[in-house]
């Protein structure tokens, strides 16, 4: 959230509720929407990081409100978070350490386990699908975001099909 807030802020100047609507037209349903109250957390503690610079804004009929700055600090962050690789495949896997721990110990059955990841999995892949036919044909940065979902959900299921062959 840090950093997707720096982006954000790198294009311009905005308060929290214009984070989260740009959030949410940007991404759409594609992606969980955060509440107001997690971007204000977010924002206050970048501000103490010297991140980014709150200006107040007086309002006649409203509240006063913040308008958050990017500081050079915060855009030479938001540089480096942008040139650096994301992360990769995952070599400590949960549900593998489970698979090949928990049978050695009687407590549990792989073939049973592979199953019900199976079973999970294929229930995401139907909510995935269900947001796909949901989301606006024009965010083409949300159906990006679900497709790339569904990929790497489709790499797990296929993953556990070898599991399943190999550790029998």
């Amino acid at each position: 959230m840090r950093l997707t807030l720096l982006a954000l802020l790198a294009k311009e100047p905005a308060h929290g509720y214009e984070l989260k609507q740009a959030l949410e037209q940007i991404f759409g349903s594609a992606y969980p929407s955060p509440n107001i109250g997690q971007i204000y957390v977010t924002l206050g503690r970048l501000e103490k990081d010297g991140l980014v610079r709150a200006v107040g804004v007086e309002q006649s009929n409203r509240p006063n409100k913040k308008v958050y700055h990017l500081t050079a600090e915060g855009r030479e962050a938001l540089g480096t978070w942008v040139d650096e690789p994301s992360e990769g495949p995952r070599v400590r896997d949960e549900f593998f350490m489970k698979l090949v721990l928990a049978p050695t110990t009687g407590i549990a059955d792989r073939t049973a386990m592979i199953n019900r990841q199976r079973r999970h999995y294929l229930g995401l892949m139907r909510d995935l699908n269900e947001l796909a036919e949901r989301t606006d044909p024009a965010n083409q940065v949300a159906l990006l975001l679900v497709e790339g979902a569904m990929l790497h959900l489709q790499a797990d299921l296929d993953w556990l099909e070898r599991c399943q062959e190999d550790l029998r």
